[in-house]
């Protein structure tokens, strides 16, 4: 068995949801369906010859990798959530909600979180230039700051007066730059802007070193378990191996070594020609994040076994803790002086910035060969150019306003409060999970997300199995259905055998938290107390 059939996302819905939610057409009378059908015979015949309705892609056409592809963050639940949020605008009253939650997804902006009013400003500006010409400066300066317009100014320079026209295939060059001294900021250590590629997204600079590494199906990709499924949809998508090692719940989601040197032996053991290892830091679905003596560790780990290290490191900003502050994979590989190969990544979508809508994102290369670069500028080259608009977002989380700045107070005073907003949230829902029965949950050190573990009554489990349903996928459409609360079950990210987890963001507006909290209980507990045992 594979592991996309080991860690799939339970996405199959029982046959008896599928009929409910299978596309009946409206029936014709019999006119209606004579009429259709003389126009059907007639779209289908070229002179007098006849020619077969039978379709060229199909289900078994198609290319089957793709098929097989398999992303729980917009699965079954989340396709379930949009047609009960469909139901209660047009039938309201007709649920036992009032609202969808949605917490299937690191989305900030789609949960009220507010946009950074410098970024938009930009924005604004350089979508609408007429604000910027002499005729209406004036009223503009009314109505943006002045750093905001000269910001503007600054990066319709960059392309030539057109946020429409298309960049550089690797990103703007001064955008590049700006990344490579946030970089030598934040590590300490020089980075170089020809090493850097912006992106529509992380997701797409991941998806785009994949491609580079797969050279045929017996390449391996070490993931972690658990893990986001961007990682096995995209072996999938390219047919390649995903080699997974597990994370230790029970030591706050750090790696073992020992796991790494076993799950990798073992691949190769078995011909799979293991190239690189994935580490999410900090970590998706499980909110930790990695001591700097445990990235050490995996650096030569990686270096002993010749493994490109690919560091998603996408929620850096959010950290929660003291005791385990955020340390790049960049910098413990600078301070090592090693020469393992290192793809990290960045993006707008998370942080506190949360333009998830404007797919912006970049990676670093550091210590890959030259010819290597050139075949990545190709491969960049074929899709032009990421979003311009991203890019500049890119930009701006990376060189924001500085002290001395007009627009300084109000932009620090903004991720502040976003920052301190979420962590109290994280602390609080991470409460709530751990004073429930059957369910623990270790603390959010990071990311946007808790992952619980629950105890899943021995009936309730076994009635899952009698539907063909993986329990904790159907524990959590039943929280949706109950509550509209979506969540992911653990199985679409994998997970300890014999264990069941799900993923929730603790992202739902401060002032609608309790009742969001309030609700997932009367669930939790009543779904126990339906299923244990009557003594």
């Amino acid at each position: 068995m594979s592991l996309l059939d080991l860690y799939k996302d339970d996405r199959e819905l029982s046959e008896d949801e599928e009929s409910e939610d299978e596309f009946v057409p409206d029936q014709a009378s019999d006119g209606d369906a004579s009429q259709q059908g003389a126009h059907a015979s007639a779209a289908n015949t070229t002179g007098t010859e006849s020619h077969s309705a039978a379709k060229v892609l199909t289900l078994e056409s198609m290319n089957p990798n793709i098929r097989e592809m398999e992303y729980a963050v917009r699965g079954a639940i989340p396709i379930r959530a949009e047609k009960l949020k469909e139901q209660l605008k047009t039938h309201p009253g007709s649920l036992p909600f009032k609202q969808i939650t949605p917490c299937n997804i690191g989305n900030p902006q789609q949960l009220e979180q507010k946009p950074l009013t410098f970024l938009r400003q930009v924005s604004a500006l350089m979508e609408y230039t007429d604000l910027l010409s002499p005729q209406m400066i004036d009223t503009t300066r009314k109505l943006f700051p002045e750093d905001a317009i000269e910001r503007a100014r600054r990066n319709l320079a960059y392309v030539g007066n057109a946020v429409g026209a298309y960049t550089h295939s690797l990103g703007i060059f001064e955008v590049r730059q700006d990344i490579a001294r946030f970089i030598e900021e934040r590590d300490g250590f020089p980075s170089n802007a020809d090493n850097i590629c912006l992106t529509s997204g992380a997701s797409g600079a991941v998806e785009r070193v994949i491609d580079m590494l797969v050279s045929s199906p017996d390449v391996g990709i070490m993931i972690p378990i658990p893990q986001y499924p961007l990682y096995t949809a995209t072996l999938a998508h390219v047919n390649a191996q995903a080699v997974p090692y597990y994370l230790q719940e029970d030591n706050d989601w750090q790696l073992s070594i020992g796991d790494l040197e076993h799950s990798l032996a073992e691949a190769r053991a078995k011909g799979t020609d293991v190239r690189a290892l994935v580490v999410i830091n900090p970590g998706n679905p499980t909110g930790g994040c990695l001591l700097e003596s445990n990235i050490a560790e995996i650096v030569r780990f990686c270096q002993r076994h010749r493994l490109v290290i690919m560091a998603d490191e996408v929620y850096q900003t959010n950290i929660y803790t003291g005791t385990n502050p955020f340390v790049s994979f960049k910098k413990v590989v600078a301070q090592l002086g090693s020469d393992v190969e290192l793809f990290s990544f960045h993006s707008i979508s998370k942080g506190m910035v949360g333009e998830c809508g404007r797919r912006g994102g970049y990676y670093e290369a550091v210590n890959i060969d030259d010819k290597v670069m050139g075949q990545l500028l190709k491969l960049a080259s074929v899709s032009l150019c990421p979003n311009v608009q991203g890019q500049m977002a890119v930009g701006i989380m990376v060189n924001p306003p500085r002290p001395g700045d007009i627009s300084y107070a109000q932009y620090h005073a903004e991720i502040e409060s976003i920052y301190e907003s979420m962590k109290r949230r994280a602390k609080k829902l991470a409460k709530a999970f751990n004073s429930l029965p059957n369910m623990s949950c270790n603390d959010a050190q990071g990311a946007m997300y808790l992952f619980p573990r629950v105890e899943l009554p021995q009936a309730f489990v076994e009635e899952a199995k009698a539907k063909g349903q993986q329990p904790d996928s159907l524990y959590c459409m039943q929280m949706l259905e109950a509550t509209g609360i979506s969540v992911v079950p653990g199985s679409g990210f994998g997970q300890y055998p014999g264990t069941f987890h799900f993923r929730s963001t603790f992202l739902p507006p401060e002032n609608l938290f309790d009742d969001f909290i309030d609700g997932f209980k009367r669930f939790h507990l009543g779904l126990i107390a339906r299923y244990s045992p009557k003594i």
